[in-house]
C-alpha cells in the first residue's frame, strides 16, 4: 500500500492545471492518499519539470491557458524514457471525441471534472500498475515463457 512506503518510495504525480483550485484539489487527494506530487500550472513549466525529474503519473487537464494538454502529452510521450509513464486527463472539456483523441496521444485514462475523488485515486492506481503489468509481460515474451492470459471463466 502506498501509505505504507518511505517518502521517497512514494510514487511522484505530475498535476497540470491552469486553475489553482483544481491543483490545490488534486493535490490534497494525492496527500491523504500517499501519493508525492508536483503542480504546474502551464504546459512549459510540466514540460521543464519533466525534463530534470521522472514522473511516475502525469495528470492534465485539456485546455492550459490557451494551450492544449494534448499537444503537451505528444511532446512528452515523445521523450523515449517518458514514453510508458501514464498520463491521465482530467478535464471539463466538451469537445467532440476528446476521448478518442486522448487516447491518440497517449493518454491512459479521461476524467471529467469535477471529478469524484475516489475514482480519481482508483484510476491512479490503475495507471501506475499499466508499466510494470507492460513490462513484466515484456520480460515473459523474451523468455519465451509467455502464458495465454484467460480472462473471466469457461
Amino acid at each position: 500500500m502506498v501509505h505504507d512506503m518511505d517518502k521517497a518510495q512514494q510514487p511522484l504525480v505530475l498535476v497540470v492545471d491552469d486553475e489553482t483550485d483544481v491543483l490545490g484539489e488534486v493535490a490534497s487527494v494525492l496527500g491523504k492518499s500517499g501519493y508525492r506530487c508536483h503542480c504546474c500550472g502551464d504546459s512549459a513549466a510540466a514540460i521543464e519539470f519533466v525534463g530534470s525529474n521522472h514522473p511516475d503519473l502525469i495528470i492534465s487537464d485539456i485546455n492550459l491557458d490557451g494551450h492544449s494538454g494534448l499537444e503537451m502529452c505528444e511532446q512528452i510521450k515523445g521523450d523515449s524514457s517518458m514514453a510508458d509513464v501514464p498520463v491521465m486527463f482530467l478535464s471539463g472539456a466538451q469537445i467532440p471525441d476528446i476521448i478518442r483523441r486522448s487516447h491518440a496521444v497517449g493518454g491512459t485514462y479521461y476524467l471529467r471534472k469535477p471529478f469524484d475523488p475516489e475514482v480519481l485515486v482508483e484510476l491512479i492506481d490503475k495507471a501506475l500498475w499499466m508499466p510494470h503489468l507492460v513490462a513484466a509481460h515484456a520480460q515473459q515474451q523474451a523468455e519465451g515463457a509467455a502464458q495465454p492470459v484467460v480472462a473471466g471463466g469457461p
